[in-house]
């Protein structure tokens, strides 16, 4: 490997006390074009909305979220092959693959969070790709979320705190009795089993259709709760839960183990609940759970 590479593969694994965000924001935000252009090559439900395969997960693959995450993981690709970084990819579709040998470093990837939403044309969805130096939640260092319909940045790193489009995060903090309770990854018919349970614990509902985006408004106190209403997998909430550890905010799995030593592998693995206070917190998840 030459010193270039060398050097560069340092940078990326560095922490953010000595600016490794940067180039991982650099990479994210080349991302972020690639996928608009996906967007602008495919403007309406036409083109977005047919299926082109099945998930690794389950779900159905519609032609947008191909495209979409064929074009992040070309340039991931290109960054192994030029720089010679290695990792471990957990990717929405694809599902796992490492780049090199027994890489270190794992790096997921959400080409398109709230994919219903995008086939639509509903702006509210995003891209969410999330960096950690191991291969458990807690490991998470880099997170970047992306909202194509507001064109707004939610970016953390570990010990460097969370930003919204460069204004740091945590002033407004979210209120302790639940005013605004954001619910996603549901049906309709999940949300109607849930519905009483919430009528005693929030005042209103929100489902906005993509979880990585409301647990950024989470971190911004724009909401005041966060649940899932079935399992969700690393690749949904990596990133964003970043922001939320950065800005002191709790978020559990509702039926699953420590949250923390959670896997970042491909698996849906519980619903999760995330709130103002560990009480409220824990509350919702029973709710969730039950």
């Amino acid at each position: 490997m030459t010193t270039r590479r060398r050097e560069f593969g340092r940078l990326f694994a560095r922490g953010k006390a000595d600016g490794a965000g940067d180039p991982w924001l650099a990479l994210c935000r080349d991302a972020v074009k690639d996928v608009q252009a996906v967007l602008d090559g495919m403007p309406s439900r036409n083109e977005r909305e047919p299926i082109v395969g099945e998930g690794v997960g389950g779900d159905q693959t519609t032609a947008v979220d191909a495209a979409a995450e064929a074009a992040i993981l070309t340039r991931l690709e290109r960054l192994h092959a030029s720089h010679g970084l290695d990792f471990h990819l957990v990717s929405e579709e694809l599902g796992e693959r490492d780049y090199g040998v027994s890489p270190t470093r794992t790096v997921l990837v959400d080409p398109i969070d709230g994919s219903l939403n995008a086939k639509r044309n509903i702006p509210f969805f995003s891209v969410a790709i999330a960096v950690a130096d191991g291969s458990t939640m807690a490991d998470v260092v880099f997170g970047f979320v992306y909202d194509f319909g507001s064109g707004e940045e939610w970016t953390a790193t570990r010990g460097g705190g969370a930003w919204l489009n460069g204004e740091r995060l945590g002033k407004v903090r979210p209120k302790e009795q639940i005013e605004v309770l954001a619910v996603e990854a549901t049906v309709a018919g999940a949300v109607a089993d849930k519905a009483v349970s919430f009528a005693g614990f929030a005042h209103r509902l929100r489902i906005m259709g993509s979880l990585a985006l409301s647990l950024c408004y989470l971190a911004a106190g724009r909401v005041d709760a966060v649940c899932s209403l079935k399992e969700a997998r690393p690749v949904d909430i990596a990133a964003s839960q970043l922001l939320l550890r950065e800005v002191g905010l709790p978020i559990v799995y509702a039926d699953a183990g420590p949250f923390d030593a959670a896997p970042l592998d491909s698996a849906a693995r519980s619903p999760v609940a995330a709130a103002g206070t560990q009480e409220l917190c824990e509350r919702l998840a029973h709710i969730v759970a039950t």
